[in-house]
């Protein structure tokens, strides 16, 4: 079963340098926009039976946009949702480095030293992968569709990425990661 998990385009968090975790405050930019249209024509002959998304405005705009192309039916699941980054959520990073430095790159890092550091009243990456495999896990065992497209968020697919011992866990706005669980084992297909 195929899996093709998309960050949502641009927003106006991105664009001012604001982290955003689960803020519902950032929507997308007229260039987000544009991204998650192309997300839809990225998509379109994939086999996508469902589309899923994070109740999250960006990710939701995000996959609306995308569905202009797709026609698909759309459920809100918030185990796909965004990190939760806790007092951090809202502050430009310049501030984050200057009030929080070396934990935020140790947060930031992909290295599995710092997988259960967490900003107070946040989670760790390790609490973020385990909520979105177990999306992930559920939906696979499914089998109701022979794809399924996700509209998410950088941080989550991120953690998917290292999870499958992918290093390359930069992920643009409007990137799209195709996975796939084949006897139950997750392999990682190509990052488009």
């Amino acid at each position: 079963m195929d899996f093709y998990i998309f960050r949502h385009g641009q927003s106006t968090y991105n664009l001012a340098g604001r982290t955003q975790g689960q803020t519902n405050a950032s929507v997308l930019t007229d260039q987000g926009k544009e991204q998650a249209r192309k997300v839809g024509q990225k998509l379109v002959g994939k086999g996508i039976g469902l589309l899923i998304t994070s109740p999250l405005t960006r990710a939701v705009q995000t996959v609306n946009l995308a569905n202009e192309y797709l026609k698909l039916p759309i459920v809100e699941d918030k185990r796909f949702i965004e990190v939760n980054v806790g007092e951090i959520e809202g502050l430009h990073y310049t501030e984050i480095q200057e009030k929080f430095g070396e934990k935020y790159q140790q947060w930031r890092s992909s290295s599995p030293l710092y997988e259960d550091i967490k900003f107070e009243g946040g989670e760790t990456k390790r609490q973020v992968r385990e909520r979105v495999f177990s999306g992930l896990n559920e939906y696979a065992e499914n089998k109701s569709y022979a794809a399924i497209g996700i509209s998410s968020h950088g941080i989550m697919l991120e953690q998917v990425l290292l999870s499958l011992n992918h290093n390359n866990v930069k992920v643009e706005n409007g990137a799209v990661l195709h996975i796939e669980n084949k006897n139950g084992q997750w392999l990682f297909r190509e990052l488009f």
